[in-house]
């Protein structure tokens, strides 16, 4: 009877607590976009939405299946019956043919993974030099300036090819500055004659870089050892340095660390304009190995954390700690959020909001 008793109770606490969990309910989850010209440029589509649960809803963090396609999202919490949208933009320039994109969401929702898809036809426009490789640099022609790594599991290498084209009526030599030691650029070939096409390869070696999560690189571009009159010389490569968990064991996974936060929210309350205060987030390790916060993403300027790493033992408790300085905010309300990148193979990745009024 004691048994039966206390099934119901942790029955009743199941069924309570997955109750009080956001909903994610979208319009629509496929998107035809038909028949699309490539001379046209990108084309989007919005997917709305509305949280239909019962507390905050936060989206950690969306993942497209590849680089031409771009995620961006509603980033404040979303309080219950509120909508948001996730909008969705692909660059079909050199990809005539049938395309399907997948976009995966990932929330605190009750279905906590949700996958999106845009799909479409691209019809090829006229090839031309110019078209083929839109940017030019010093004579040098580029099919792009952005180079997309996308996710690199932490030890792996990643790489990426660029087409040039020599554009001149001389011999030209593409050279790189300012290239970090994780990254590798070669140029093949090291010299482009005249009208000559080439491509230039890039190697990110995840193991010798020490940050974690977005890592973004600009690399300046040298022709014939000359930057651009326009100083527009700039190659940005973008990169996601993520920890791979798949290859984990049941003992492994047994002994992992578990993050837990109890508060994800901080109400700073009213600070009076030009003046600061203090806020923190407290994270205890509930697992068995030690929590290691890899990363504090913060991109908002009026916030200043203490530190940017964070390692916990089991059954210990640390604390994020940051600064908000209201010297170059208007008088109202501000919703901020920080993103911290752990690894607790469940929770690897995880927002915390910091709200406050500012008054004169």
């Amino acid at each position: 009877m004691k048994k039966y008793g206390l099934f119901l109770v942790c029955l009743v606490f199941s069924l309570t607590a997955f109750s009080q969990k956001a909903f994610l309910n979208f319009e629509e989850k496929n998107y035809d976009f038909g028949k699309v010209n490539e001379a046209d440029g990108k084309i989007t589509h919005v997917f709305n939405f509305v949280n239909k649960g019962n507390s905050p809803l936060v989206i950690n963090r969306v993942q497209a299946s590849c680089g031409c396609t771009t995620p961006t999202w509603t980033k404040e919490p979303i309080e219950p019956g509120k909508p948001g949208s996730i909008t969705v933009t692909y660059n079909p320039l050199g990809r005539p043919g049938v395309f399907t994109k997948t976009i995966t969401v990932y929330s605190n929702a009750t279905e906590e993974q949700i996958v999106l898809i845009i799909k479409g036809e691209v019809i090829p426009k006229a090839t031309t030099s110019n078209s083929t490789y839109p940017i030019e640099i010093n004579g040098l022609s580029l099919k792009s300036k952005v180079v997309q790594m996308n996710n690199i599991n932490k030890g792996n290498k990643q790489e990426r090819v660029l087409e040039i084209k020599n554009s001149t009526s001389s011999s030209i030599k593409p050279t790189f500055e300012s290239i970090p030691a994780y990254l590798s650029v070669s140029v093949s070939p090291d010299i482009l004659k005249p009208n000559a096409e080439g491509k230039i390869t890039f190697s990110f070696d995840s193991k010798k870089c020490p940050q974690w999560g977005p890592v973004t690189d600009n690399l300046s571009l040298l022709v014939n050892g000359q930057k651009s009159k326009s100083n527009d010389n700039r190659i940005s490569i973008y990169s996601n340095i993520v920890e791979d968990f798949s290859h984990l064991t049941i003992d492994q996974k047994r002994s992992s660390p578990i993050v837990e936060i109890p508060q994800k929210t901080v109400h700073l309350g009213v600070i009076k304009s030009g003046q600061k205060r203090t806020g923190s987030f407290k994270i205890s390790n509930k697992g068995i190995n030690s929590l290691e916060v890899r990363r504090i993403i913060n991109n908002n300027l009026e916030m200043r954390l203490h530190q940017n790493s964070l390692s916990i033992g089991s059954g210990k408790t640390g604390q994020i700690s940051f600064d908000v300085n209201t010297k170059n905010l208007p008088v109202g309300e501000f919703k901020k959020t920080i993103t911290i990148q752990t690894n607790d193979p469940v929770n690897s990745f995880l927002i915390l909001v910091a709200d406050w009024t500012v008054q004169k």
